[in-house]
């Protein structure tokens, strides 16, 4: 098989750590929402993450911080997540992976996190990629099938040009299968099993590059 033209990466959970959106989401919010209705830190952050979880992730507001702040009326997101960004890290071996493969190979990233994040959360790493998708932001829709189509179409590649690897069985597996593109389900906790499953990002260039030989 050969090499594919396009490597693409998600972000969260894949490139970089969850830690900065956990904090922003799970610790920054409640805090301000604790502080306007006089509550407890424990009673906000569990009320919610209760509205997180009624709304879930299929739905475009769940992904939207400026949708939750003006619906708890908490203020601009702006300066609250400036001041959580010495809480965004990225895996040790992503910047050693990247300096490996760039250059020589085009690489992207297709995330499902609004730009807000994503712009924050690329920052350091953003010049190795030839463009940075935001299913949310770019194209109003979650990372179902047809966002991996028009990845496709942006970059002008057909799917089966594209190996993808991410840590969402739904989002980074699934839906760009849907449509022939390769990809790789990231579980770092080794909890599935199976020839696309990957426990890291080391591991998903050792696939992508024997499967040139098969």
């Amino acid at each position: 098989m050969n090499l594919p033209k396009i490597i693409s990466f998600d972000a969260e959970g894949t490139l970089v750590t969850t830690g900065f959106s956990d904090a922003v989401w799970h610790q920054a919010i409640p805090e301000l929402y604790a502080k306007k209705h006089g509550l407890s830190f424990e009673q906000a952050k569990q009320f919610v993450r209760q509205e997180y979880d009624r709304l879930g992730d299929h739905r475009l507001e769940w992904y939207d911080i400026s949708y939750w702040l003006n619906r708890w009326d908490l203020g601009d997101y702006q300066n609250l997540m400036l001041s959580y960004r010495d809480h965004i890290m990225y895996y040790p071996e992503t910047k050693e992976i990247l300096n490996r493969l760039n250059p020589g190979h085009t690489l992207i990233v297709s995330s499902g996190s609004a730009r807000e994040f994503l712009n924050m959360l690329t920052e350091e790493i953003g010049s190795n990629f030839a463009a940075v998708f935001s299913s949310i932001s770019d194209y109003r829709q979650v990372k179902n099938a047809d966002f991996y189509r028009r990845v496709c179409q942006v970059m002008q590649v057909e799917p089966h040009d594209i190996v993808h690897v991410g840590d969402s069985w739904d989002f980074d597996f699934l839906a760009p299968c849907e449509i022939g593109i390769r990809a790789f389900f990231l579980d770092r906790q080794g909890k599935r099993q199976g020839s696309q499953v990957v426990k890291s990002l080391q591991e998903f260039l050792d696939r992508v590059f024997e499967e040139k030989t098969d």
